[in-house]
């Protein structure tokens, strides 16, 4: 019979939460580091001294300083993910929009370094909390498809939100603070409005394309068809919305 701790935990259970604990110290003691003076600060001997460990100890949790770098940008991710708010059912989905976008913005220019770091390689979209909070992103672009209020393709919404909205921050961050005007965030965010969503529902405008959109989002809702009838329906309305 093997022994166990007290609690019933096995010592691999009990190495395996040890390591976890140690791995987030190290990412809260960088993410100080960072926040107070910059990437420069982040140093492996830096690091493992403010988490209390031996540098050595930081190769072995992640590798190497990249890998370091990499899970304080996942951390950046999840705490962004954290502040989004979802309506499920929002009174107007274009100013559900617009909030989502002005968080975004928020949080880049309350956490300058750690959105800088998110969104200084573009290999970290591979973040699996970067990936859920574009889903949120893409569900916020889903009812406005349904309602008739895109006015181009969902994914290219998708990129133009976030282009915009990681544009507005990275360039304010790079001005120097007498010129920062708060004009430029507010002109981009009404550009990105504009660029993606139409004042009243385009269903109700002459030509295909807005209701093939409309009817394209409501598509996984349906449960009349077979996979391989949606599947080809998708694709028409996918023309018919291009072709608009």
């Amino acid at each position: 019979m093997s022994w166990s701790p007290p609690g019933g935990r096995s010592a691999s259970d009990a190495a395996a939460v040890g390591r976890e604990q140690a791995r987030q110290r190290v990412v809260e003691a960088a993410v100080d580091l960072l926040t107070r003076g910059g990437r420069d600060a982040v140093t492996t001997r830096a690091v493992a001294e403010a988490a209390g460990l031996q540098a050595p100890a930081i190769y072995r949790l992640f590798g190497d300083k990249d890998g370091l770098l990499d899970a304080v940008a996942e951390h950046g991710f999840a705490a962004f993910l954290a502040t989004k708010h979802v309506d499920p059912d929002p009174r107007d989905p274009v100013e559900d929009l617009g909030a989502g976008w002005d968080a975004a913005v928020e949080f880049g220019l309350a956490n300058p370094a750690l959105y800088t770091l998110m969104y200084s390689e573009p290999t970290r979209a591979a973040s699996a909390a970067f990936k859920a909070g574009m889903e949120i992103l893409r569900g916020r672009i889903r009812r406005l498809a349904a309602g008739g209020r895109l006015r181009v393709d969902e994914e290219l919404a998708a990129q133009i939100i976030h282009a915009t909205a990681r544009g507005a921050v990275l360039t304010w961050l790079s001005l120097p603070e007498d010129r920062r005007d708060p004009a430029l965030l507010t002109t981009l965010r009404e550009s990105m409005i504009t660029a993606v969503t139409t004042q009243q529902p385009s269903v109700q405008e002459e030509g295909p394309a807005g209701a093939a959109r409309a009817l394209r989002a409501a598509l996984p809702e349906q449960t009349t068809l077979s996979s391989a009838e949606q599947h080809l329906l998708t694709e028409w309305l996918g023309r018919l919305a291009a072709g608009g």
